[in-house]
């Protein structure tokens, strides 16, 4: 297919329009093809691949892949590191497109992650305004008191911004340690850690259950399914 300027390229994929686009540009938050892009250079939509802010820019209309993996420990949420580390990436290589993770999940955590080429739909489910839950199963060592619960539901400061108020609740306790669930309807910089260390707990697995009504079920660590077309549409707030 024909180059087209990056800036018109962002306008036929309904992400920003050509000022916005050119801005975004400017401000070092378009790569294509993983560098860093620069005003007035061209683009094959059918070859390159263009991120926005670390997300996938494409056209409407276009075939999109949507894979819930369960991660493992040990990987981090990015498709390359420079520490050489286990990346997300190297568990779905075997869809055969390039796939970005939708949101984070640190490193020392396990569980669900969707990962997608739709950049609409990540742009959607990482968006402030967006309210579909997450749900974490954290184990923590020991006992939990009745005090900890209860200020683990008020709002924290963190980085200078006040929290949400989180619902937490026990679910099991015994001689190795307390498991809690926690439900989240925003995702701040490890924030499920540092809220348990500032009340004295310390985690010894942090796991995502589920997004919203999506569940990780009984799918094994390291492995990847597709979503459903039920799934996907509500992600993209269609479900009837």
């Amino acid at each position: 297919m024909d180059q087209v300027r990056l800036q018109k390229y962002f306008t036929d994929c309904g992400v920003l329009s050509r000022r916005a686009a050119e801005e975004a540009i400017r401000a070092g938050e378009v790569t294509v093809n993983g560098a860093v892009a620069t005003v007035g250079m061209r683009v094959d939509p059918d070859a390159d691949v263009v991120t926005y802010r670390g997300r996938p820019v494409t056209r409407q209309g276009e075939e999109r892949h949507y894979i819930l993996l369960h991660k493992p420990r040990g990987f981090v949420t990015t498709l390359s590191d420079e520490k050489g580390r286990h990346t997300v990436a190297e568990l779905v290589t075997d869809v055969g497109c390039r796939l970005y993770p939708v949101g984070r999940l640190d490193m020392d955590s396990d569980g669900l992650l969707l990962m997608t080429d739709d950049g609409a739909l990540a742009n959607r489910l990482t968006h402030p305004r967006h309210e579909i839950p997450k749900h974490y199963h954290v184990t923590v060592r020991g006992a939990v008191t009745e005090a900890q619960l209860h200020r683990l539901c008020q709002p924290f400061l963190l980085d200078g911004y006040r929290t949400l108020p989180v619902t937490v609740k026990q679910l099991s306790a015994d001689k190795n340690g307390t498991v809690l669930s926690f439900l989240l309807y925003e995702g701040r910089n490890r924030q499920i850690r540092r809220m348990c260390e500032e009340v004295g707990l310390a985690i010894t697995k942090l796991t995502r259950v589920a997004i919203g009504e999506i569940t990780i079920g009984d799918l094994p660590v390291g492995h990847h399914r597709p979503l459903t077309a039920e799934e996907v549409a509500y992600l993209q707030g269609k479900e009837s």
